[in-house]
C-alpha cells in the first residue's frame, strides 16, 4: 500500500492529523494545476484549492480505490478550473472558445510526474536527496556540494550517479493511470 493510500485509509477511518497530512501532501499539487495548469488568478487558485479540499473531505467514500487519490483529486481540481473560469467569462465575455487551456493534459503530465519526482526523491532520503537537490534543484557545481557536505569533489560525480541510478529505479513502472478506479464528485 503505498503512503498516499494508506493516508486515505486513516482519513476514512476519521483520523484528523491524516487528513492534515494528506492536505499538506497534495496541497502544492492542487495549486499547481491551478496556477500552472489552468493560469488561474491566485485570489480564484485559493478558492478553488478551498473547494478542492472541502469536496474531497466530504465525497472521500465516493472514492473506489484508495491508490487513485491523486487522479481523483487532479480530476476535482480540473472541474473546479473549468468552472471557475467559466464563471468569470460570465462576467466579462471575451471570447466564446473553449474554457480549457490548450495542452492542459501534457501540463498536468508534467505536474503528475513532478510529484512523482519528489516523492521518489523524499523516499531516498539521506545523501541522495541532499545531494541530486543541490545538484539539480540548486544548481550547485561538484566543488561547492562537496565544500558543503564535506567530502571530495570527485566523490560527487559518483554519488550522483548511484543516487540517480537509485531513484530510476523508485521510478520506474510508477505511471500511474488518469482513468484510475475513482468515483466522481460534484
Amino acid at each position: 500500500m503505498s503512503q498516499e493510500a494508506e493516508l486515505v485509509a486513516r482519513c476514512r477511518g476519521g483520523d484528523q492529523q491524516a487528513w492534515c497530512e494528506l492536505v499538506e501532501h497534495f496541497s502544492r499539487y492542487v495549486f499547481a494545476i491551478c496556477i500552472q495548469g489552468f493560469r488561474l488568478r491566485e485570489h480564484d487558485a485559493e478558492d478553488v484549492f478551498q473547494e478542492v479540499f472541502a469536496r474531497a473531505y466530504q465525497h472521500l467514500d465516493r472514492l473506489r480505490d484508495d491508490e487513485a487519490i491523486r487522479p481523483w483529486l487532479a480530476q476535482l481540481t480540473r472541474r473546479l478550473c473549468i468552472d471557475c473560469l467559466r464563471d468569470g467569462r460570465r462576467e466579462s465575455p471575451a471570447e466564446d472558445s473553449d474554457v480549457e487551456p490548450a495542452g492542459i493534459d501534457d501540463e498536468l503530465a508534467r505536474l503528475d510526474d513532478a510529484l512523482d519526482v519528489h516523492e521518489a526523491l523524499a523516499a531516498l532520503g539521506g545523501d541522495c536527496q541532499e545531494i541530486l537537490d543541490r545538484f539539480f534543484a540548486r544548481d550547485q557545481s561538484y566543488r561547492s556540494i562537496g565544500e558543503a557536505l564535506d567530502l571530495p569533489a570527485g566523490t560527487i560525480a559518483s554519488r550522483i550517479s548511484r543516487c540517480l541510478a537509485k531513484l530510476r529505479d523508485r521510478l520506474e513502472g510508477r505511471k500511474p493511470s488518469l482513468s484510475a478506479s475513482s468515483g466522481s464528485v460534484t
